[in-house]
């Protein structure tokens, strides 16, 4: 789990190492934020999921940018090729797997997920800076997109009569079997057909990730299955958080649905 997974005291320690590229993971990033919401840790970097590292042409939300547009914001970071990528946000565990996903997808394997995240490092008492936008050097970070890792809408049609993958959907229960409305405005309820549903919070305790041998058990029925695994959400953020779970614990191919159940309930008949 150490290359996946660093805790706050291993960050505290590898803190000041140049290689080290700390990112704080927002859904959105406004300039103006108040002190208490732009905090972080002592030389994060913000990644702005909706303003820069998503698809803008997309009608879908945070739908994976072009590798060129992803290399491009990367660079505007100071990310290099030989980065070691440190990613968090400040809910505990919520957008940093997406952005370790991402990462993963744009072929950049260095990089991890702080446990726990700004909750974590605060708890501990760790140095913490207010969101001055520090100049840092434009990097060379090169994207190698790897489709492998990302299913689109004519897979998932596919592959609801062929069984080729297991999808897995993250949302609550509740939303799965569409007893109450999506979050998402006049978003039809249900769920993508031959799908299984694990809420993301199965796989948390306490805004961290389960114990190694928690997961192992969470996952041992899984472990047999022989087909991809495909994960799906509400919008491909959350999908990210069991995916990565899994990750620790399976050696099944597991992808991620990109549009999910925003996409699937507004195109498929």
């Amino acid at each position: 789990m150490q290359n996946i997974l660093v805790s706050a005291d291993w960050l505290k320690e590898h803190l000041d190492k140049p290689e080290i590229v700390i990112l704080d993971a927002r859904l959105r990033y406004d300039a103006t934020d108040s002190d208490m919401e732009d905090i972080r840790v002592k030389g994060a970097r913000i990644f702005d999921l909706e303003n820069e590292f998503s698809d803008k042409n997309s009608p879908f939300p945070n739908m994976l940018p072009s590798s060129a547009q992803f290399e491009i914001s990367c660079r505007k970071l100071g990310i290099n090729k030989s980065s070691k990528i440190v990613v968090y946000d400040h809910f505990g565990i919520y957008i940093s797997p997406r952005v370790w996903w991402m990462f993963k997808v744009m072929g950049h394997d260095n990089v991890s997920v702080l446990n726990g995240g700004f909750p974590e490092w605060d708890s501990k008492g760790y140095v913490s800076e207010k969101g001055i936008r520090k100049k840092v050097g434009i990097g060379n970070f090169k994207a190698h997109f790897n489709p492998e890792l990302v299913v689109d809408y004519e897979q998932i049609k596919y592959n609801i009569e062929e069984k080729k993958a297991l999808v897995i959907d993250v949302r609550s229960s509740d939303r799965f079997l569409g007893l109450v409305p999506e979050p998402r405005k006049e978003l039809r309820r249900g769920n993508i057909p031959n799908s299984i549903n694990m809420p993301y919070e199965t796989v948390l305790k306490d805004g961290k990730y389960k114990s190694e041998n928690e997961l192992k058990e969470i996952f041992s029925d899984l472990k047999k299955e022989g087909r991809p695994l495909v994960f799906s959400c509400g919008s491909g953020v959350t999908a990210c958080i069991v995916l990565l779970a899994s990750e620790m614990t399976l050696g099944n191919t597991k992808k991620v649905y990109d549009g999910s159940w925003t996409e699937y309930a507004q195109v498929a008949d």
